[in-house]
């Protein structure tokens, strides 16, 4: 299905006027962000980001051409434990304060299989911004049943260090490693 959605849109690309990138808004009740730590070796902590917003500029002719542009409140933050959302917002990591953002907005992309690509960009966390790879899959583009217009959905991981963001608080009792999954759906900007 996927092999075939892009080979048609290859064919479309090859026999029709070049067009140009079409914005599409990331979904903020479907786009997630999980990470995974391990604590003292234990146990594996999930915490996870919802409800962010961000643009996609999707080049179905040229998709290394797309761009991708995300901002996450630092408060959306959900840890499943109110005392563990104080600590990890608290002096010892974040000092967080009302507006902290983290964002992530893609310097290139690399077309690596029929549905796969790498997306590089700079992630800014905790005032600190490092470049990052995604390694990305598009689930699906078409017309979403419900919302009755274009959508595209993709799934994304990569792995950070908490420390090249100044969080590396208690490392390596618990791990420096970040294990982050990154899920979206975007809808075709009106």
């Amino acid at each position: 299905m996927k092999t075939a959605l892009f080979a048609a849109l290859a064919a479309l690309a090859a026999t029709s006027v070049a067009a140009a990138p079409e914005k599409y808004t990331l979904d903020p009740a479907h786009s997630q962000v999980m990470f995974t730590y391990e604590h003292l070796g234990y146990s594996t902590t999930f915490n996870m980001f919802a409800g962010w917003e961000g643009d996609i500029m999707f080049d179905a002719e040229d998709p290394a051409a797309s761009t991708v542009d995300v901002s996450i409140p630092l408060n959306a933050l959900y840890t499943g434990w109110e005392k563990r959302f104080e600590h990890i917002m608290g002096e010892e990591f974040f000092g967080a304060k009302d507006g902290d953002m983290v964002t992530f907005k893609s310097t290139s992309i690399e077309v690596t299989g029929d549905d796969d690509a790498i997306i590089t960009g700079d992630l800014t966390l905790n005032g600190v911004t490092k470049s990052v790879q995604l390694e990305t899959e598009m689930n699906q583009k078409g017309t979403h049943p419900m919302a009755g217009k274009e959508w595209l959905g993709f799934d994304a991981e990569t792995r950070i260090l908490r420390s090249d963001f100044n969080l590396g608080k208690f490392a390596p009792n618990v791990s420096d490693e970040l294990d982050v999954k990154i899920s979206i759906e975007a809808g075709k900007a009106e």
